[in-house]
């Protein structure tokens, strides 16, 4: 009887060391994220979450606090359930990201996009951002779009000093974006957006396509500021992202702080546009 049980438990560990584990692929990504919203609907929230957060993660609960931290002592919870339907992971394996549509089946029920940075570290998955954005109703189905890397590569010997160079890369793309933002308004998004780019904005269903994106921004923004807070880059040099915060002038004479977080990915010509976008309001 005790072998049995041994043997049971051995096989559950290795399950569970199974379920975050990383080999530069999407689908290993996506494998760890259904296993992480199939943990937190079984054990409940603040076991899922402090299991599968790095200890640096940062969770967006309206504003940024540690995870690991905001778990320990945050309300257990087994009615939340999400589903991820897109997912990329750089060509070095090191870093990924998934997003999708989540449901916390309370009384009375809310909706919302989540989205969801992960980094590759010691062979297993772990976030190292996560946020999402409520909606007001069910959002509609979307189909999965997994894709994996166009190739692997990673540099050996990069220095801290080579390191920081690439990513501050990212710090003044989005400096230049701010910039034109300031002098042409929301319209400057189009210069800096990938044709196929998706956006997540709290009330809305998801936005998919640069001329959707660029529609929805005419429609609703008269301005729109950045503060960027952090940013970081995959090895590979393909994937990076920011957050921070942005202030946006509605053009009903309204204003809002959301915290923010973008994808970029590199183009074929070395520039930078972004592949996702999703804001969540701030609480000040």
């Amino acid at each position: 009887m005790k072998k049995i049980i041994y043997t049971v438990l051995a096989a559950s560990l290795s399950l569970s060391a199974f379920a975050q584990k990383a080999d530069g692929t999407t689908k290993s990504l996506v494998n760890a994220e259904k296993a992480f919203a199939e943990a937190a609907t079984k054990n409940g929230t603040r076991e899922a979450f402090v299991k599968y957060a790095a200890s640096d993660a940062i969770v967006f609960r309206p504003n940024p606090v540690n995870a690991k931290t905001f778990y320990a002592t945050a309300p257990d919870m087994k009615n939340l359930n999400w589903t991820v339907n897109y997912a990329r992971v750089a060509r070095s394996g090191d870093l990924g990201f998934t997003s999708g549509s989540y449901v916390v089946d309370g009384e009375p029920k809310s909706y919302g996009h989540y989205l969801s940075i992960w980094r590759a570290k010691e062979g297993k998955w772990e976030y190292i951002l996560d946020l999402g954005a409520e909606t007001n109703r069910p959002l509609v189905n979307v189909a999965p779009n997994f894709k994996e890397p166009k190739d692997h590569y990673s540099p050996k010997f990069a220095t801290d000093k080579e390191i920081k160079a690439s990513r501050d890369i990212i710090y003044t793309t989005e400096k230049t974006l701010n910039t034109m933002l300031k002098t042409h308004g929301a319209s400057a998004f189009a210069g800096f957006l990938n044709p196929d780019a998706q956006l997540m904005f709290p009330g809305t269903d998801l936005i998919v396509g640069k001329d959707k994106i660029q529609a929805f921004n005419n429609r609703m923004i008269d301005k729109i500021t950045l503060k960027t807070t952090s940013a970081d880059k995959a090895l590979g040099g393909d994937i990076a992202y920011t957050y921070g915060i942005a202030t946006i002038d509605y053009k009903t004479d309204l204003r809002e702080s959301f915290h923010y977080v973008f994808i970029w990915e590199r183009q074929a010509d070395f520039s930078w546009n972004i592949t996702t976008q999703l804001f969540t309001l701030a609480v000040r």
